[in-house]
């Protein structure tokens, strides 16, 4: 639909249960992510009290804090795993029956986390946050891929958002549970932080009946019929034959490419730029410095003398969710490039106007509001491009044959870049104070560089036009590949 129109034709009953069951999964991610934040005195309480009952003396500061940093980043730890692991279980088991196994994890990590305050065990807690962690992780390959999948090409991108829209809401609720006059009391966190299993039922309620992806039964299971039959499920109409055409394609180009492994992703001089581009993208929305802003935005409230600092956060979540919503419709019209680089802009002004009002703050009070328009601001760009575009755009880069395991290493390195900023924004603050996010700035621009010059337009191509770029610009680079090398690749590209 180059009209830029919104073709609500094609939105069926079937299609959003799917793609509705399936962000329940980024759901989970986005509550887990959030949940965190808001509890933690209750929690440090928790770790002080324990420790006293087992050793008749109280924890020191820096055991303390270590003992929180883990139970915070122990979380992309687990992601990094569950990420990793994806490839093994989509193509074993199919989209749709990967995701009903994997709530399996979110039962395991309610049970956990809800019973560690009963067991007065911090250990417990820090193992539901691992595993909770790998259901995240897995969660953010399973539904990318599946919505993808069964989205009709002209939507892909805007029910791709949907899965940076199930993150955002997540992250909303989490913090509006999280005060104290809800679930963030001494009484109440353990049910805080295992209310994940809630969402693990409904998804275990939903996904029966949704169909499989289409694209698994025709491309990777070689059942036509099914694949037909889903598609005019999915589509509302009996006449799918431009899917089946378009899934026929892929899956002759299936037939010269075999499955790729992980490794061969790596050597193959073929998926080079895509998986440059993939992988440079996840670093794009980690390293953007909007963890920074999510893990300590109460902190960064308090030093800019807000007076209620938990309500200022929840309004950067409502911010988040709106600007989500707005790519959501716009991603179809502007394309994903445009929107990406705008985004990465966007939020370096951002990032600039925070520096200035944290370093003015001591001198001029008003500054403190300049620091909340900041932060808002830098939200609602990350929404407009950082935050959903590389998700979805990675199972558009390529084919269906390297697809699980280049969604795999992306996932991989979100998480990663996720745990390292986690890891290590308090010590930077600390030595950098609001110079900070100077670093994030400069990490902004050079993205916004990469978008510019290596990034392709994907929007309103089919994954097999996408495809035929990337494999001419391979046939035309000096590197000779061999025909079988040629025809497996995946992806688009107009330089």
């Amino acid at each position: 639909n180059d009209s830029g129109e919104f073709p609500s034709r094609q939105i069926t009953f079937p299609l959003m249960l799917s793609v509705g069951a399936a962000v329940i999964g980024s759901l989970q991610f986005g509550y887990n992510t959030g949940v965190i934040n808001a509890p933690q005195k209750v929690i440090e309480n928790f770790i002080n009290k324990t420790w006293y009952d087992r050793h008749q003396e109280a924890i020191t500061k820096s055991s303390l804090t270590t003992l929180w940093s883990i139970a915070v980043s122990i979380f992309s730890v687990g992601g990094m795993f569950g990420s990793f692991s994806v490839g093994l279980f989509v193509n074993r088991f199919g989209r749709k029956n990967s995701m009903l196994m994997s709530n399996v994890l979110a039962f395991i990590a309610a049970a956990l986390m809800g019973f560690s305050k009963l067991a007065g065990s911090f250990e417990m807690l820090i193992a539901g946050r691992f595993v909770v962690g790998l259901y995240s992780g897995l969660s953010t390959g399973f539904v990318p891929m599946y919505v993808g999948e069964v989205a009709p090409t002209a939507l892909r991108g805007a029910l791709g958002t949907l899965h940076q829209l199930g993150i955002v809401i997540g992250i909303l609720i989490a913090q509006v549970f999280g005060l104290t006059a809800v679930m963030g009391s001494d009484d109440l966190w353990p049910l805080l932080l295992s209310f994940t299993f809630l969402p693990a039922v409904l998804q275990c309620i939903l996904l029966p009946f949704c169909p499989k992806s289409p694209r698994f039964l025709l491309i990777n299971k070689n059942e036509e019929n099914k694949a037909k039959a889903v598609l005019k499920k999915l589509r509302g109409t009996s006449d799918v034959s431009a899917d089946m055409q378009e899934m026929k394609e892929e899956s002759r180009q299936m037939m010269r490419e075999k499955k790729v492994t992980i490794p061969e992703l790596f050597r193959s001089a073929i998926y080079r730029q895509p998986l440059v581009i993939a992988v440079v993208l996840q670093l794009s929305q980690q390293l953007s410095g909007i963890n920074a802003v999510f893990y300590y935005s109460t902190r960064i409230f308090e030093k800019a003398g807000v007076e209620q600092p938990v309500y200022a956060t929840i309004g950067a979540g409502v911010v988040n969710t709106a600007f989500t919503v707005v790519s959501l419709f716009v991603v179809e019209r502007a394309g994903r490039r445009s929107l990406h680089m705008l985004g990465l802009i966007g939020m370096a002004g951002s990032a600039i106007l925070m520096t200035i009002a944290l370093a003015l703050l001591d001198q001029l009070k008003w500054m403190s509001y300049l620091s909340i328009v900041a932060i808002f601001s830098f939200v609602a760009f990350f929404e407009i491009g950082p935050g959903p575009i590389p998700w979805f755009i990675v199972a558009e880069l390529f084919s269906q044959g390297p697809r699980p395991s280049a969604i795999a290493v992306a996932g991989f390195t979100n998480w990663t870049a996720n745990f390292i900023v986690g890891m290590g924004f308090q010590y930077v603050e600390e030595l950098c104070g609001p110079y900070v996010f100077i670093i994030f700035t400069v990490l902004l621009l050079l993205f916004f560089i990469f978008t510019y010059f290596k990034v392709p337009e994907t929007k309103g191509r089919t994954f097999d036009e996408i495809a035929t770029g990337f494999r001419q610009t391979a046939a035309a680079g000096r590197e000779k590949h061999s025909p079988e090398e040629l025809n497996s690749l995946g992806a688009d590209s107009q330089l």
